[in-house]
């Protein structure tokens, strides 16, 4: 008789270590600024989204370690390119050991370069701006490169990288970039050199500038979800599904990206500027920005008791404010389906004046 197939089971220990990967993310420093790495993305509302906080982009494991080995090949080649004898690599700024950082609207809109590289051998005598890929798609630049020639294969490559490439070179004042990519492990390398060009970077500029001071979302790159880019997009829930957006000070009517300033925003029901902690994390006051809220559409506002008043589709409606006006919180709002507002039998448990987080439980 033969032996029964012993089937494969999982690894607790490395799933252990997945689980310690993705919960050591929360403790990651979080943007509060447009990244000139992403302006190249081609969904504006999803830029806006990100920017705005309206979820949170929670990667797994895999990607985590994706980035990880991003960090490390860019070390790793570093290191690689210093080896060869006359070159001048410089990742970090000398005076303050820190990265190459570049700003622009106000310090909504920022950068950081891997380097600045002096002494490449097909171009000796020019200042280049360095920046490292770790991709399995490393070939397909080569292959561009064949075909496009050098000068134009990032482009064609991959436009989010071009695009910040193109960023980096107009706010650094250097007119040429130098990209290496290496495939995971650093075993094979590939690298491209690009041109600067005005005309893109201004381009550029004007669509941050655009999302930045958007005081609503922008409009969306495809109204199909199942369009394969927004099939798997992190803000697919908010923007196709109708799901709340997180509760964020940018996701409240009051709060304002101000043009002047590092990064300031301000609120304009407590009349002060917000820190980057408190953005994270909103006040009782929070109402949310009504183009968020696409269960219905606004019916009516109060600004002196601070709510916002909306009606569905078949005439029912409800508000978004302080209890007690008779109106929902945005925490309340942001963690119950829209079915809790209208069933009786969660009302009269919300009215027996249960804390938010006891009543919410039960009716998610």
């Amino acid at each position: 008789m033969a032996a029964l197939p012993q089937l494969a089971t999982a690894d607790p220990t490395l799933a252990a270590i997945d689980g310690s990967i993705v919960a050591r993310q929360k403790n990651e420093p979080k943007r509060g600024y447009l990244g000139m790495s992403f302006i190249g993305e081609e969904c504006e509302r999803r830029q806006w989204y990100s920017f705005r906080f309206t979820n949170e982009n929670n990667f797994d494991a895999e990607t985590l370690r994706r980035f990880e080995d991003g960090h490390r090949g860019e070390e790793l080649m570093a290191a690689r390119l210093r080896m060869v004898p006359g070159l001048k690599l410089h990742t970090h700024n000398p005076q303050d050991g820190k990265q190459f950082g570049f700003q622009a609207l106000g310090g909504h809109f920022r950068g950081n370069i891997d380097g600045a590289i002096l002494g490449i051998l097909q171009a000796p005598k020019t200042w280049h701006v360095w920046e490292h890929k770790v991709s399995e798609k490393a070939s397909g630049l080569q292959n561009l490169k064949a075909k496009h020639g050098e000068k134009d294969a990032l482009a064609a490559w991959n436009p989010t990288y071009y695009a910040q490439a193109i960023c980096y070179m107009h706010y650094s004042g250097m007119d040429r970039h130098y990209l290496t990519c290496d495939t995971p492990g650093g075993r094979t390398t590939v690298s491209v050199r690009t041109d600067a060009n005005k005309e893109i970077a201004l381009k550029l500029e004007e669509k941050a500038e655009r999302i930045i001071f958007a005081a609503e979302p922008l409009p969306k790159l495809s109204a199909d979800p199942a369009f394969f880019k927004c099939k798997w997009c992190p803000s697919q829930g908010v923007c196709h599904r109708g799901e709340m957006p997180q509760v964020s000070c940018r996701t409240c009517l009051h709060a304002t990206p101000e043009p002047e300033g590092d990064g300031r925003w301000s609120c304009a029901k407590h009349g002060h500027d917000l820190t980057l902690t408190n953005q994270f994390t909103a006040c009782p006051d929070h109402l949310f920005i009504p183009a968020l809220v696409t269960w219905g559409a606004v019916d009516d506002a109060s600004e002196s008791e601070g709510w916002v008043q909306y009606v569905c589709s078949d005439g029912f409606k409800f508000r978004n404010g302080p209890r007690a006006v008779g109106s929902y919180s945005s925490t309340e709002l942001a963690a119950i389906p829209l079915a809790a507002l209208r069933s009786d039998e969660l009302q009269a448990i919300r009215n027996q004046n249960l804390p938010d987080a006891q009543w919410v439980k039960e009716a998610a």
